[in-house]
């Protein structure tokens, strides 16, 4: 590896590979093909930046106006986003210019920067494609090209308009693919445009976890919103999921009146909002992120050690990649799935597919485990009425050390066993075509003081996809909250119900 690469990796701590990086660099940076399979958080993103970057130090070659050197395709704008963070650094200490090309943001910068000419071109498929047909980007240049994440790019639909991208880079140039699974959908791309691909396998995203522990709570359904509460109510991040975007609002609404500073994460929301709720959570001005499965993949934010599937997924992938939004990178994490009587079939089911081996436990509110699953002292924020414009549970309402939100919480009486830190961390997210049922242009929040009871089958529908753009049906012709109030050290509150966020879900159930 060029010097410069090893010492800018070295400024940010890494000093050794991880088992996918060890498997495929020495591949890689032979000028092979390369296909790799990890799962969630394994490491894959430095597996093909840095021999993407050292291929186009060796190879000298000049960038040119509207001609990328080098190529990354990803499924979802966000992903594209944390790909640029990782990539940037490593880059400017070799002169190199990255540009970032998705949808639901203007043209016209992207337009213009490419026109100054970029080394590599980080994109997702339906943006680049429009850039392509209107003649300002050309992929007659490109030295190597990535796909990463290709099972989601299937899962989404691209796979036409990744077909028709790469049939216009030169069939000489090297291809890495790298995939938590390998499925048919994956063969299609390999066989049709890797050459002899050398194939390492470090784990599937059935292996288990060693770091990462998996509780199901059965709890009655009126203690199900404030054993959350409790859980969410310590110190530390979680991330917490459900099922439908409305849910996910009304569960944010719900968490912030009980004292609990939390942000969404759903495709209803403008980007721009969703940018700033992220920031928020991985700065630690909120601890708790309520999502859809828009932050199943592609997420990173350091010391997410708590997981809670307040909603139960529908299939075990979802499960597997939720999940691994903690225990990253060899840290340590925690995942908790509430489940009602209505829903323990089901989640036994989604243990076994997910090929994973519980600890499953009813209890309700006070147990003792709830302690050990989220140690330290719960505080509570009293939330006061929220500012005209901006909808309870947004970017800075109501949160704990927020930009310049006031707040004072109970005293903090740490436990002997709190082992859940907040720290700052970059982050993006992935979206998901399931979860954008509205373009990423503007939605309506409701009204601050309303909590509405989710309707059966609301936040559904098929949804443009996550970069802006829809998959085109066209074959390929080739065969192959404010300021805060006073704070509340009482216990969570025990109203509620079953929480309007999952009253009649089941997990084998999508709504």
């Amino acid at each position: 590896m060029p010097q410069a690469l090893v010492a800018a990796l070295a400024t940010q701590g890494v000093t050794s590979p991880f088992p996918i990086q060890t498997a495929t660099l020495p591949d890689a940076l032979a000028g092979r093909d390369v296909l790799g399979r990890g799962r969630t958080g394994s490491g894959k993103t430095y597996a093909f930046v840095v021999p993407l970057l050292a291929r186009l130090a060796a190879s000298g070659t000049r960038r040119r106006p509207g001609r990328p050197r080098a190529l990354i395709l990803a499924p979802t704008r966000e992903l594209a986003t944390q790909i640029e963070a990782s990539l940037t650094p490593l880059a400017d200490t070799l002169s190199m210019r990255v540009l970032t090309v998705f949808g639901g943001v203007g043209a016209r910068p992207q337009i213009n920067a490419l026109a100054k000419g970029v080394d590599v071109l980080v994109a997702c498929p339906g943006r680049l494609e429009d850039h392509v047909r209107s003649g300002h980007a050309s992929l007659d240049s490109v030295e190597v090209t990535v796909l990463d994440e290709a099972d989601h790019m299937a899962d989404l639909g691209f796979l036409p308009a990744v077909r028709r991208l790469l049939d216009q880079t030169p069939e000489d140039g090297q291809r890495l693919l790298f995939s938590a699974t390998l499925d048919a959908a994956v063969d299609v791309l390999v066989r049709r445009f890797l050459y002899k691909p050398v194939t390492h396998s470090v784990d599937s995203p059935q292996s288990p976890v060693e770091t990462m522990s998996h509780h199901m709570l059965h709890v009655r359904a009126d203690d199900r919103f404030p054993v959350l509460v409790d859980l969410t109510a310590a110190p530390g991040r979680s991330l917490v999921f459900t099922r439908t975007k409305r849910g996910a609002k009304v569960l944010t609404k719900k968490l912030v009146a009980a004292g609990v500073p939390a942000v969404e994460l759903h495709g209803n929301l403008a980007q721009n909002a969703r940018t700033r709720n992220m920031s928020d959570f991985a700065e630690g001005k909120v601890r708790t992120l309520v999502a859809t499965d828009i932050a199943a993949r592609g997420i990173h934010v350091d010391d997410v050690t708590l997981v809670i599937h307040a909603d139960p997924p529908a299939e075990h992938k979802a499960y597997l990649h939720r999940s691994g939004r903690t225990a990253r990178a060899g840290a340590a994490g925690t995942v908790v799935t509430l489940m009602t009587d209505a829903q323990v079939a089901d989640v036994r089911d989604l243990a076994n597919r997910a090929g994973i081996k519980p600890t499953t436990t009813r209890l309700r509110l006070g147990d003792p485990l709830l302690a050990e699953l989220a140690p330290g002292q719960r505080s509570f924020v009293q939330p006061e009425a929220v500012p005209p414009g901006r909808a309870s549970g947004g970017s800075s309402g109501g949160t704990s050390g927020g930009g310049g939100d006031r707040t004072r919480t109970a005293g903090r009486r740490q436990s002997p066993a709190a082992g859940r830190t907040s720290g700052s961390g970059r982050a993006t997210v992935s979206g998901r075509a399931a979860d954008s049922g509205r373009a990423a242009g503007g939605s309506r929040t409701a009204d601050a003081g309303r909590v509405a009871e989710p309707r059966r089958g609301a936040g559904t529908g098929r949804a443009a996809a996550a970069d802006g753009h829809a998959p085109r049906p066209t074959r390929s012709r080739r065969a192959g909250a404010g300021r805060a109030g006073t704070a509340s050290a009482a216990p969570a509150p025990r109203s509620g119900g079953a929480a309007a966020f999952s009253s009649r879900s089941r997990a084998g159930r999508s709504r």
